[in-house]
C-alpha cells in the first residue's frame, strides 16, 4: 500500500504513517514539567510539623485539619483548601516516617508461576439436587497457578461415583 492509501484507510496523518514506518514501537512521551501549586510555599512548614510529630505522643500529633488550621492562623495561607492539605499530609506523613526509619518499608515481590509447575488443590462438601433429592457430595477443586484454569469434580460420598465426566 502507498502511504496515502494507509492515511485514507486508517484516518491518520502523514507524520503518523511516517513514524509507524520508522519504528513499530511508538516514541516515548515527553515528561511534562511539574506545575507549581498554591501549596508549594507551605510544604516545608507542613513537613516540619510532621517531623515534630514523630516524637509527640499519639494523641498530640497534628491531624490534617489541625495542620490546615495552623496554616490559616499562623501563616495567613488563605489561597489553599483543606483538600489540598489533606492529600499532601496523607502522602507525606508516611514518607517522613520512612525517611527517619520509623515507617514500614515498601516492598514488592513479583509472583511468577511457570507453566505446569504449580497448582492449588482443595476438597470440600457440596450439596446438589440429584433426581429431586439433596445429595451431599465431595467436591474436588484443582486450579493451575499459571493459567488460572480450573477443574471441579463432584463425587458421591456413599458410592464414590463421579457424576460429571468433564466440566
Amino acid at each position: 500500500m502507498t502511504k496515502r492509501a494507509v492515511m485514507r484507510k486508517y484516518g491518520v496523518g502523514h507524520p503518523t504513517v511516517q513514524n509507524a514506518l520508522e519504528s513499530a514501537w511508538p516514541r516515548p512521551r515527553k515528561k511534562l514539567p511539574r506545575r507549581p501549586t498554591r501549596l508549594d510555599p507551605y510544604k516545608p512548614l507542613i513537613d516540619q510539623m510532621l517531623r515534630t510529630d514523630l516524637d509527640a505522643p499519639r494523641k498530640q500529633r497534628h491531624t490534617a485539619k489541625r495542620v490546615f488550621d495552623r496554616l490559616l492562623e499562623e501563616h495567613q495561607a488563605h489561597g489553599i483548601s483543606y483538600g489540598m492539605v489533606r492529600d499532601y499530609v496523607a502522602v507525606r506523613r508516611g514518607e517522613v516516617r520512612a525517611a527517619v526509619g520509623r515507617g514500614p518499608v515498601e516492598a514488592f515481590v513479583p509472583q511468577s508461576h511457570r507453566p505446569g509447575v504449580e497448582a492449588e488443590v482443595d476438597f470440600g462438601d457440596v450439596t446438589v439436587r440429584l433426581a429431586g433429592q439433596s445429595v451431599v457430595c465431595y467436591l474436588f477443586s484443582f486450579r493451575l497457578s499459571y493459567s488460572g484454569k480450573a477443574v471441579h469434580r463432584p463425587v458421591d460420598r456413599t458410592i464414590g461415583v463421579s457424576y460429571v465426566s468433564a466440566w
